[in-house]
């Protein structure tokens, strides 16, 4: 059966990125190395991996991947420190923040 796995870079400048990849050690030494120079991360290496789930299913790796590019960079931080609490609350100052939730816009 093969393996899928969603990633997080935490790239030198503090910023991060999200992947999905069937290797995590190749896709990270790719990444690390600069093979390609118009990769968002070719420009902030060095890298560290920071974070990655295992998934058996390709279609559940890229619906985690693109739920969580969504989210903010201090989101994924959480995620990958299993600050879990924080995610919570993180996820609820999004929403509240939200228009439907703005008395300025209604």
């Amino acid at each position: 059966m093969k393996t899928y796995f969603v990633y997080i870079l935490k790239c030198s400048d503090g910023l991060t990125y999200t992947g999905v990849t069937n290797n995590i050690s190749r896709r990270f030494e790719e990444h690390q190395n600069g093979l390609n120079k118009n990769c968002f991360t070719f420009k902030r290496r060095p890298l560290e991996l920071i974070f990655h789930q295992e998934f058996n299913d390709v279609n559940q790796a890229i619906y985690f991947e693109k739920k969580i590019k969504k989210w903010s960079g201090k989101k994924k931080l959480a995620l990958a420190n299993e600050k879990f609490d924080m995610l919570k609350i993180l996820a609820e100052c999004r929403n509240a923040t939200h228009s439907k939730y703005n008395p300025e816009t209604k």
